[in-house]
């Protein structure tokens, strides 16, 4: 009895062992079939470098030889004799306008300048003459008194009478020259109005070539603030943009600008030529000019140009490949 149960503890014991070694087969297979599976990636070095950034403005084409006629007056225009895109030549007349009041002043002004310095001029030799009398004198009583013809009373007179001359003379040519001025004053003012005009009233041509504006029309006023008339004078063309104050300092002469024309269909690479370092009274925007490569033909004055300056925003800056950067699918 006790050996039939002691074959059967024995059997149990074994069957027990048996499911256990099972059950540990078991787990460790689920185990390694759950493990997680690598990921393939891809190195990309990261490199310290200049960001760039690009900055596009409007401008427009303008001739390299360009002349504004500017008339610094209101007047009424009484003639036209060209029109915008027509060839004018130095000298040829481009309209008449009625200037009569302007140049009769203009007249008078010079009149009374040209008055105002002969009569400085003759007051001064009068006095010049008279005071080089005067010293004369003073330098004879003293050769006189030398050998006891004349006495100190008669110099220290002579003396004072020189002085006094001498005295009125810087007076009376400081009122002179005052006068003077103001007439000069005058004329010039009245000049810069009459500049491009002549004794007629004719706006004349400064340089050859294509007139490009012309803002002149028979009958009607013209106005001082913009120019009576621009002229080309000459094939070659440059652009002109105007940026930001805060542009500036980022721009240096010979530095590259991308240009695109699209009324010419044009697109170049042109250079930075000048940067004005004062800013439009208006605008308060700064002037760059473009130059034109020579090769680039079909630019008329006053197309629209869009200009691109690529500027340097940060150095040494830590750049990281496109490509390496992970974006959520």
């Amino acid at each position: 009895m006790n050996q039939k149960r002691i074959l059967s503890l024995a059997l149990a014991a074994a069957m027990a062992l048996s499911l256990t070694a099972c059950g540990s087969k078991s787990d460790s297979s689920s185990s390694a079939d759950d493990a997680p599976t690598g990921v393939a990636v891809q190195v990309q070095p990261v490199t310290a470098d200049t960001i760039s950034t690009e900055n596009k403005v409007s401008g427009k084409v303008v001739s390299d030889n360009e002349s504004s006629v500017f008339v610094a007056s209101s007047a009424k225009c009484t003639a036209v004799y060209v029109d915008a895109g027509d060839m004018v030549s130095a000298g040829q007349k481009l309209c008449t306008l009625d200037l009569a009041s302007t140049i009769s002043s203009y007249n008078a002004a010079n009149i009374s300048y040209n008055s105002a310095v002969q009569s400085y001029q003759d007051q001064k030799n009068v006095f010049d003459s008279q005071i080089a009398l005067y010293t004369k004198n003073v330098n004879d009583l003293k050769a006189l008194k030398e050998i006891g013809a004349a006495s100190q009373t008669e110099i220290d007179q002579a003396q004072l009478q020189l002085e006094s001359a001498q005295a009125t003379k810087n007076s009376t040519l400081s009122q002179l020259e005052a006068g003077m001025q103001n007439y000069k004053s005058n004329v010039e003012q009245l000049s810069t109005v009459l500049e491009n005009v002549d004794g007629a009233g004719n706006v004349i041509a400064p340089i050859s070539g294509t007139l490009a504006t012309m803002n002149a029309v028979e009958g009607s006023m013209i106005s001082n603030s913009a120019p009576l008339a621009v002229i080309n004078g000459g094939d070659q063309m440059k652009v002109t943009v105007s940026v930001s104050e805060a542009l500036v300092p980022k721009l240096a002469i010979g530095d590259e600008a991308d240009v695109s024309v699209s009324a010419a269909s044009q697109t170049f690479t042109g250079a930075i030529r000048s940067v004005e370092q004062a800013a439009n009274a208006q605008t308060k925007l700064y002037t760059v000019t473009v130059s034109v490569p020579s090769d680039v033909s079909g630019l008329l004055s006053g197309m629209f140009a869009d200009v691109t300056f690529h500027t340097d925003t940060a150095s040494g800056a830590i750049v990281v490949p496109t490509e390496s950067i992970l974006t959520s699918g």
